[in-house]
């Protein structure tokens, strides 16, 4: 089994834009997805590339998780026919102390939200915290792509923008 240990963080301020090695911009959908399911199914396009993937619906930082190359025609198709509302972002490969901080510049509906996440070998494996490394999100089923594809960024009320637990 796969298993995806990853934390997410609001990103303060434009300091990690000058250690930036290289960008992606990327497009991606959900084929299926909570509240009935168990799991969610997305298609990802990406650098030329394309991607299934699936993953467990639990909130936090540990979930199973499942991906898959597929044919790009293939992945173009499912988003314009199978996908509801696709949720398209710019990420970032941002490189601190050895570890590799993927920092999510999201478009579209969901354009103001930056997040960062750092995938990790363990649950409390340690990791350096750059000052642009903001409040943690990894709980808050709301900063997940999934439901941003649903209830993008630009619908939130304020209080959903500032509330450090609510979902």
């Amino acid at each position: 089994m796969a298993t995806e240990i990853e934390r997410k963080f609001l990103v303060v301020g434009d300091a990690w834009r000058g250690r930036v090695a290289h960008s992606e911009s990327m497009e991606q959908g959900y084929l299926t997805g909570p509240p009935a399911a168990r799991c969610s199914v997305r298609v990802r396009v990406a650098g030329g590339q394309a991607f299934l993937n699936i993953k467990s619906a639990t909130a936090g930082v540990q979930r199973d998780e499942y991906e898959y190359a597929i044919p790009v025609e293939d992945a173009r198709r499912m988003l314009a026919t199978l996908a509801g509302d696709v949720v398209t972002k710019v990420r970032h490969h941002v490189d601190v102390e050895g570890h590799l901080f993927e920092i999510d510049e999201f478009g579209g509906a969901n354009a103001g939200l930056v997040v960062a996440e750092i995938e990790l070998d363990a649950v409390d494996a340690p990791f350096p915290r750059p000052s642009w490394l903001g409040r943690e999100v990894s709980h808050l089923e709301r900063y997940y792509n999934l439901r941003l594809a649903t209830h993008p960024y630009a619908r939130w009320s304020e209080a959903e923008r500032n509330a450090g637990d609510a979902a």
